[in-house]
């Protein structure tokens, strides 16, 4: 095992696994930490797929520093720490804290922070994140239910988070020699925030941080790891999508403004579709067996969909009649059994939106490894199960990820 990962969400690890293969390693995707006794097989690149973005601080450094245990025990010669390309966090972690243990882990001082991802218009210039032409602070995050981002200078959220000094590798740093960049870092003392705007200075960052135990940052970071450990070879071909016989079903979770328009574009093609309210949920008038009966009522060769997406207005009131956490955990677990019992039901190809419902949906299937299929937007391939039991088709969508039409398109590359 060349790279071994830790990722902070489901959506997150997939993405990564994704832009690893691509480079031309073969990628294992784990749910979970690794249990004792999992074999990896022939992988030389392990992603480690936590659900750590928002569960306290404590608990997710001792969830990734457990993982990157089990990841350096297996021969991992680089650990890689992914999170969102909007820096997704509050100022009590959990990226600072994560980090911080990782370094102490490996007996580090330094390593770089890089969330960048340009394919999907996340770029850092003088150490603030832009989303398309706006601040991370003016995008659509600023309103985020559970992790708002209302600041884009990362070197600033960063140290909020850190114990460790957080410095700027800035621009002219990147595209210059490449002895140059790599100054920079054997010069860092903490985390250096690095600015990137294009996937060359990616790859250019990519191949500067080789001699780094530690790298931390977005999906985009991985363009140019692959090389630093192969010297040749073509990129591996996708793992074919072929699942056990069965039915579609989309289920969305998510909020973002992304995620919304996907939903709007889907109705607007005439997608079957059933929006549920949490309040329903709670009060009982919206139960399991209603949202899987609308499922296999559907016409057949339709994928249906079923959402709790609402503009943010909506979310906020629901927010202060459930709470924070309390309203997202009433979906999550709402939507996970009712996966549950549409696998039992005899659907085997599932396209999840949002990374906190893929987690909830991959755990309610019981999922521990995934092999890596073909792309259908930067960031989001097809998976397949590996393991016990039928094959299960999974699209894993970060809420943020994809074109208004990703829900529509998605079907044409499942055999």
């Amino acid at each position: 095992m060349f790279i071994g990962a830790v990722a902070d969400d489901l959506t997150g690890a997939t993405d990564l696994a994704l832009m690893l293969s691509r480079g031309g390693m073969r990628v294992l995707q784990v749910v979970g930490v690794p249990r004792e006794g999992i074999e990896f097989g022939d992988a030389e690149a392990v992603v480690v797929a936590l659900k750590s973005r928002t569960i306290p601080a404590a608990e997710a450094v001792a969830q990734s520093v457990a993982s990157a245990r089990a990841l350096l025990a297996a021969g991992a010669r680089q650990l890689f720490f992914k999170y969102c390309s909007t820096f997704d966090s509050t100022d009590e972690g959990n990226i600072g804290p994560v980090t911080d243990a990782l370094l102490d882990l490996l007996g580090e001082t330094r390593t770089i922070a890089c969330p960048a991802f340009p394919a999907n218009k996340r770029t850092i210039y003088k150490g603030h994140l832009f989303v398309g032409d706006v601040l991370l602070s003016e995008s659509s995050m600023r309103n985020h239910p559970l992790t708002p981002m209302q600041d884009a200078n990362l070197v600033r959220v960063l140290q909020r988070q850190t114990r460790r000094p957080v410095s700027l590798i800035a621009h002219d740093a990147v595209i210059g020699a490449p002895e140059t960049l790599e100054r920079a870092i054997a010069g860092l003392e903490g985390i250096g925030i690095v600015d990137a705007i294009t996937e060359s200075d990616l790859r250019a960052i990519g191949r500067a941080v080789r001699s780094l135990k530690l790298v931390t940052g977005g999906s985009g970071i991985a363009l140019g790891l692959p090389d630093n450990f192969r010297t040749a070879g073509a990129a591996a071909a996708p793992t074919a999508i072929t699942p056990a016989p069965g039915r579609s079903v989309m289920l969305a979770g998510s909020c973002s403004l992304a995620t919304r328009k996907q939903i709007e574009t889907a109705l607007a093609a005439g997608t079957p579709a059933l929006q549920i309210d949490p309040m329903a949920i709670v009060s009982g008038a919206l139960k399991v067996s209603d949202a899987v009966d609308f499922v296999l009522a559907a016409p057949a060769g339709r994928a249906p969909l079923i959402y709790s997406s609402a503009d943010p207005d909506a979310v906020a009131r629901v927010q202060g009649q459930l709470g924070r956490a309390e309203s997202g955990e009433v979906v999550e677990h709402f939507l996970g059994a009712v996966a549950r019992e549409l696998l039992n039901r005899g659907v085997t190809r599932f396209l999840v939106a949002g990374g906190e419902t893929s987690g909830a949906v991959v755990n309610a299937l019981k999922v521990e490894a995934l092999g890596i299929g073909p792309e259908i937007d930067p960031g989001v391939p097809w998976t397949l199960t590996r393991g016990a039991g039928k094959p299960i088709a999974l699209a894993l969508k970060s809420g943020n990820f994809g074109t208004e039409d990703f829900f529509i398109k998605a079907w044409d590359l499942v055999a």
